[in-house]
């Protein structure tokens, strides 16, 4: 399961540890929201830092509640989206504020943009006059996805809140999940998410069971780091845009984590150490379009690459 709240922060990191490299990577690149972070989970861990990320994300908040102003940085403008409003609530999860009337408030959004399965879409069509990247379909009348909707549904549940817009989107992520045949892994990421906090843990287990060996059975993890270009990259996806282990089961309490071996865990974390850039950052390896976006993208992926690692005991 995700991590909630503050963590155990890092005591003297030497020179050249992965935090002391990527602290200057942050202050130089960084948006404020993935400074506060950055500050919280491994500088702080305070209320006050807590607080501090909350009024930063406070600023991509709209008037409907629901959250735009690229907080993805994909999607450019200022209109609310689902995709969004998801990350908004990772990082509300992510200091332990995902609760009371501002998740309300969000429940309120997500239940006026549902379709008409009571599901989310993964963008709203009011994106279409804004700025957007080019493998990012808009549509009229978009469908349900289990992308946007697996991880809001999961991380609701896991912090314990109950809104009725919640009945039919668990309905729907049960039913897309043990209906998946074949998939990307972006959208097994999407599962686990939904499986690592939905209330049911024995129908979860099984489902996560069939999921792993779909997911060993279809390639769709890189096992051997060494013999990365081995592995298929899954059509749409950017050249080299490989999943490890670490992308599925981002903590060792995750129900993905028993997909893989110790072993296979411990080369994917070697690996994603070894891929810390000499500025500090950590590369984005999906398709970019817009200068400002691998910009604005890589103190984020760095900071998840940092809790990833600190879960697993990896030395900081």
């Amino acid at each position: 399961m995700a991590e909630t709240g503050a963590s155990p922060l890092p005591s003297s990191p030497s020179a050249r540890s992965p935090l002391s490299r990527a602290e200057p990577f942050v202050w130089l690149t960084a948006r404020v929201l993935e400074q506060r972070r950055f500050a919280y989970h491994f500088l702080e861990g305070s209320s006050a830092a807590a607080d501090a990320v909350e009024t930063a994300l406070a600023a991509y908040r709209n008037e409907d509640d629901g959250y735009g102003h690229a907080l993805e940085p994909d999607l450019r403008g200022p209109v609310s989206q689902p995709l969004h409003t998801g990350h908004a609530l990772r990082v509300l999860d992510s200091i332990g504020r995902c609760s009371g009337q501002r998740v309300e408030r969000v429940c309120r959004y997500l239940t006026a943009v549902s379709t008409p399965e009571g599901a989310l879409p993964a963008v709203h069509p009011s994106q279409r006059d804004y700025p957007h990247a080019p493998f990012v379909p808009i549509v009229d009348d978009p469908p349900s996805e289990l992308l946007a909707t697996g991880p809001v549904v999961g991380l609701l549940h896991r912090n314990e809140v109950w809104h009725a817009w919640l009945f039919r989107a668990t309905d729907f992520c049960w039913a897309a999940v043990e209906s998946l045949k074949t998939s990307h892994p972006y959208e097994i990421e999407a599962a686990v998410a939904f499986l690592d906090g939905v209330p049911d843990r024995s129908r979860a287990r099984v489902a996560a069971d069939r999921l792993g060996r779909l997911v060993r059975e279809q390639r769709l993890a890189v096992l051997d780091p060494g013999r990365e270009d081995d592995y298929p990259v899954a059509p749409g996806y950017a050249p080299g845009e490989h999943h490890f282990p670490y992308d599925y089961a981002k903590v060792p309490e995750s129900l993905a984590r028993s997909w893989f071996t110790d072993e296979e865990m411990s080369h994917a974390l070697g690996h994603l150490e070894n891929e810390q850039q000499e500025d500090g950052g950590w590369p984005v390896n999906w398709r970019q379009w817009a200068p400002g976006t691998a910009l604005e993208a890589r103190p984020m992926v760095t900071i998840e690459a940092l809790r990833t690692l600190r879960a697993y005991g990896r030395p900081l």
